[in-house]
């Protein structure tokens, strides 16, 4: 991955995080890596978490952000939402997963995506 790709991917979250903290979140975890992959952003409001997968795009010349979270990729966090919820000890009454698309600096988070 070239260093444009990484400061664009690392901007989106950035603006992901936001978001979530600009609408009553707190941010759990960032960026949460094992040996299945890693997790973009957990979010946590009451007994709520929410494990965001973010796509940043500089255009929509590959499709839109959320056209990349396909059924194995989606299968893939829920697999890891439950390793870091192993990890991490933490207990929730509800998990939700969202899929965020940045794209020219715009934020659009889908709650409940999957």
């Amino acid at each position: 991955m070239t260093d444009a790709r990484r400061a664009l991917g690392a901007a989106g979250e950035e603006a992901v995080a936001r978001w979530y903290l600009d609408n009553g979140y707190r941010i759990v975890a960032r960026n949460w890596r094992c040996r299945q992959g890693e997790l973009d952003v957990i979010a946590g409001k009451g007994d709520l978490l929410a494990f965001c997968e973010v796509k940043t795009r500089s255009s929509d010349a590959f499709g839109s952000p959320f056209e990349a979270v396909t059924a194995a990729k989606r299968a893939r966090i829920r697999r890891l939402a439950m390793a870091w919820l192993e990890e991490s000890g933490m207990r929730a009454d509800e998990l939700r997963f969202d899929v965020a698309g940045v794209m020219g600096g715009v934020v659009e988070v889908l709650t409940a995506a999957f």
